[in-house]
């Protein structure tokens, strides 16, 4: 999704489209550290649309989080090089503009019916290659993985037969190929 935005990060009146970007970030795993790499972001009024943390290498002691965020391309580079200037932060990588990167999200999705609309939640899961995780006369409980849009086009179709509740994970993202972060 593209739009045009006069940010206060540029130059006087120019106009930069705003681009989502995919950054994978290796940093130690010690206490604190994503606390600061948050407080990047907040700090200088930058948004994280999506969020995800773990440890990947457990003998160095290494996470990797993944962020989504938008701006304009002058802002992105703000932030990576920023993000670079942190300690604990030993490498970052825009997965978007690297080469076609895998991004997935998990969704636990929960809707309510009976009838006819459920019928129709379990007809529209299978279609979507969702999971049923728990059920019961009036509910399930839906497992559905694969890139935002997907989550997002099967949260708004659950939404008219009696979407509850959801919990998502936020992305998952991979370089493809041979090469590591």
């Amino acid at each position: 999704m593209k739009t045009l935005s006069k940010s206060h990060y540029v130059g006087p009146g120019a106009e930069q489209a705003v681009v989502s970007r995919t950054l994978s970030v290796l940093v130690d795993n010690e206490p604190g550290v994503l606390a600061r790499v948050i407080g990047l972001f907040s700090g200088r009024g930058y948004n994280i649309d999506s969020l995800t943390v773990t440890e990947t290498e457990h003998e160095k002691h290494l996470s990797r989080i993944t962020i989504v965020t938008r701006g304009t391309p002058d802002v992105i580079q703000q932030i990576k090089h920023q993000l670079e200037r942190l300690v604990p932060v030993h490498r970052v990588h825009d997965l978007t503009i690297e080469g076609g990167s895998l991004e997935r999200e998990l969704a636990l999705i929960k809707v309510s019916g009976k009838g006819e609309k459920r019928i129709e939640a379990l007809r529209l899961a299978e279609i979507f290659r969702a999971n049923v995780i728990d059920a019961s006369t009036e509910h399930f409980v839906f497992e559905v993985t694969g890139r935002s849009s997907k989550v997002e086009q099967f949260i708004q179709i659950m939404t008219e037969l009696g979407l509850v509740e959801v919990s998502r994970t936020g992305v998952a993202a991979i370089g493809r190929g041979p090469a590591s972060l």
